[in-house]
């Protein structure tokens, strides 16, 4: 039963990299097209604050793993964030 509880939590802590890694396809998209009017901005603010309250999550309990996966996400999807804005209002 160990080794299942050792997998689930090697499983979560990767999944949890993963996860902040997948922005990095639209961080590289849109910083190369100098471009995000096709990206929600609402949208990543709203990743943004989930993210956070997981960070907060994962302090308060103690889930290291959580904690950092999401702290990890949490920057990335924050860069995003300031790239869509930035290109927003240098477009204006």
């Amino acid at each position: 039963m160990q080794y299942l509880v050792d997998f689930i939590e090697i499983g979560f802590s990767l999944t949890m990299i993963i996860n902040a890694l997948l922005f990095l396809p639209q961080i590289l998209r849109v910083y190369q097209a100098k471009d995000s009017s096709n990206l929600s901005a609402l949208t990543f603010v709203g990743f943004n604050i989930i993210q956070l309250f997981a960070i907060l999550h994962g302090y308060i309990n103690n889930d290291d793993a959580l904690m950092y996966g999401m702290l990890l996400s949490f920057i990335l999807c924050l860069i995003l964030n300031i790239l869509v804005l930035y290109y927003r209002i240098k477009k204006t």
